[in-house]
C-alpha cells in the first residue's frame, strides 16, 4: 500500500445527496478516512483468498437471494435513486427490475460460461480454465446508479472476485444500499464493499497491490486518469466512456416507429444515458415527415416531479450537468444552428433542462464533436444511404448505434460499416445481458455483460498434461 495514502482527504465535491428536482441537499456523508479504507481493504484481500474456492452453487444462492431481496424492495430502491439522481420514479422501477433479472440471468450462467475449454492437441489432455483475479475496483457513474453497479457486481461475483465500489459523489445512499443488499443476501462479509472516498482518492486505491483490476464507467477524463494509473500498476482496466449515438432512418423504414422510437431514445433517463441516441441522421426523402413529427413529439413531452406518474421527462442529475447542456446548446446557436424546440434552461428550482431539437449542426460547433448529456437531439438531412454512413462514423465515439431500414442490403452494409461496439437494427440501443456491451475508439475498450463480461475479470490459464 503507498504510506501515507489520503484516501478520503482528497476532492472539493462532497459526498451528498442532492435533490435534482428541488436544488436542496439532503444528506450530507463524511468520507471514509485512511483507517476505514485500509480496513475495507484488508477485509477484501482477506476474503478474496477463501471466496475464490466457493463454488458456483454456493455464489448462485446467493446472487439469487439478492434478487428475490431487490424485487421485494423495488419501490423503496427506485425512490431512493429518484431521489439522489432525478430520473423519473418509473424508470427507477424499471431499473431495480432490470437488476434483479441480471442478478438472475448470471447465477443461471455463470458456470456454463466459466467452464474448462478443451483444445486439440498433440498433449494427452490441453484446456484453458479460468480463475477469479480478486478484488476488483468499480468506479461507477450516477446515470444508472443501480445497473452500472449490478452489471459489474454479478459477474463479478459469480465469477469469484470481490468487489470494491467507488460510486459516484451524489448517489451515496444507492452505494450503501447495494453493500447492505449483498451483506444482507447472505454473501461472506467482505465480499462487496463501498468506498465513500472522493475521486482524488481513486488513485491511491488503483495503486495498492490488492486491488487486481479496475472497470470505469464515466467520463472521458475519468478514463483517461484511472487508464493511465492503472497502466503504470500494470493492472487491467474495462472502460465504458460514453458516446454520441447514432440514430439512422432511411426510407424504407417504418417512420411512424421510427419517430415513436426515436424520442424514448433520445429521452430515456432525462436524456443521460452513454447509449442515448443523440444524432438522427435522416435520408432526404423522409427527413420533413420525420423532422415535423419528432419536434411535435418532442415538444410534447411532459417535463416535471420525477416522482409523479405523468411525468415523462425529469430534472438533470446536477446543477453543474444542466449547465453544461446549456452551454453546448448555446454554442451551437451562437454558430448558427437553428433551434425547434426547447432551447434554454427553465426557471425555478431543480436542475431542468426541456427537450431540444438542434438542426443545422457545423463542425466547428461543440455538439458536434462532444456528447450532449441531456435531453437535445441534432437532426441532420443527408441524400443518400452512404452518406448516412459517413455523417453516422464522423465522430471519435463507437458505442452504439440504431439503424432503421426495411433493406436487407442496407442492413448488412450498415452492420459491416459502423464504427461502434453494438448495432442494432429497428430498435433503440439498450443493454441486456445476453450481449456484450462495450464500445470502440474514444468510447473505451472491454466489453461487460454476456460471456465476454465475466470473463473480462479472470485470468486465462493454459493447462497442458502430457
Amino acid at each position: 500500500m503507498p504510506t501515507g495514502a489520503p484516501w478520503g482527504k482528497i476532492g472539493a465535491v462532497p459526498i451528498a445527496t442532492v435533490n435534482p428536482a428541488t436544488g436542496k441537499t439532503e444528506q450530507t456523508f463524511e468520507p471514509h478516512d485512511d483507517a476505514e479504507v485500509e480496513k475495507r481493504l484488508a477485509r477484501a484481500a482477506d476474503t478474496a483468498a477463501s471466496y475464490r474456492n466457493t463454488s458456483f452453487a454456493e455464489r448462485a444462492r446467493w446472487v439469487v437471494t439478492a434478487a428475490e431481496l431487490l424485487e421485494g424492495e423495488i419501490p423503496d430502491v427506485a425512490r431512493v435513486m429518484t431521489t439522489e439522481m432525478g430520473k423519473t420514479f418509473a424508470a427507477a422501477k424499471g431499473e431495480a427490475a432490470k437488476c434483479a433479472k441480471g442478478l438472475r440471468w448470471y447465477a443461471e450462467h455463470a458456470e456454463a460460461f466459466l467452464a474448462d475449454e478443451a483444445v486439440d492437441s498433440e498433449a494427452q489432455s490441453a484446456r484453458v480454465i479460468w480463475r477469479p483475479m480478486g478484488p476488483v475496483l468499480a468506479v461507477m457513474p450516477w446515470n444508472f446508479p443501480l445497473w452500472q453497479v449490478m452489471r459489474f457486481a454479478a459477474p463479478a461475483l459469480m465469477a469469484g472476485n470481490v468487489g470494491l465500489l467507488k460510486h459516484a459523489s451524489n448517489v451515496p445512499q444507492t452505494a450503501l444500499l447495494i453493500e447492505d443488499l449483498f451483506r444482507r443476501a447472505g454473501f461472506p462479509d467482505g465480499v462487496f464493499q463501498t468506498l465513500l472516498i472522493p475521486s482524488g482518492a481513486v488513485a491511491a486505491v488503483i495503486e495498492d497491490d490488492r486491488v487486481r483490476a479496475v472497470t470505469l464507467t464515466g467520463s472521458e477524463e475519468a478514463g483517461r486518469s484511472v487508464a493511465a494509473t492503472a497502466g503504470r500498476a500494470i493492472k487491467k482496466t474495462v472502460l465504458e466512456l460514453g458516446g454520441s449515438d447514432p440514430f439512422v432512418v432511411l426510407p424504407s423504414a417504418d417512420l411512424d416507429k421510427a419517430m415513436s422510437v426515436g424520442v424514448t431514445a433520445r429521452v430515456q433517463n432525462n436524456g443521460q444515458s452513454c447509449i442515448a441516441a443523440k444524432r438522427f441522421i435522416v435520408h432526404r426523402d423522409c427527413y420533413d415527415t420525420f423532422e415535423e413529427g419528432f419536434v411535435k413529439a418532442m415538444a410534447g413531452l411532459s417535463v416535471g416531479d420525477p416522482m409523479e406518474p405523468a411525468t415523462e421527462v425529469g430534472p438533470l442529475a446536477l446543477g453543474s450537468g444542466r449547465d453544461e447542456v446549456a452551454a453546448l446548446v448555446d454554442d451551437a446557436r451562437d454558430k448558427g444552428a437553428h433551434i425547434l424546440c426547447g432551447g434554454a434552461p427553465d426557471d425555478g428550482p431543480g436542475f431542468f433542462y426541456p427537450p431540444t431539437v438542434i438542426t443545422g449542426i457545423t463542425a466547428d460547433m461543440r455538439v458536434a464533436r462532444e456528447e450532449v448529456f441531456g435531453p437535445v437531439a441534432l437532426l441532420y438531412r443527408v441524400d443518400d444511404a452512404e452518406e448516412a454512413l459517413r455523417v453516422a462514423n464522423d465522430t471519435g465515439f463507437g458505442l452504439g448505434a440504431s439503424v432503421w431500414t426495411g433493406d436487407d442490403g442496407e442492413r448488412r452494409r450498415f452492420e459491416e460499416g459502423l464504427e461502434v461496439g453494438m448495432i442494432f437494427v429497428n430498435a433503440m440501443v439498450a443493454s441486456t445481458p445476453e450481449l456484450p456491451f462495450g464500445g470502440t475508439k474514444r468510447s473505451g475498450y472491454g466489453r461487460e455483460l454476456a460471456a465476454l463480461g465475466i470473463r473480462e475479470f479472470c485470468e486465462a490459464k493454459s493447462v497442458w498434461e502430457q
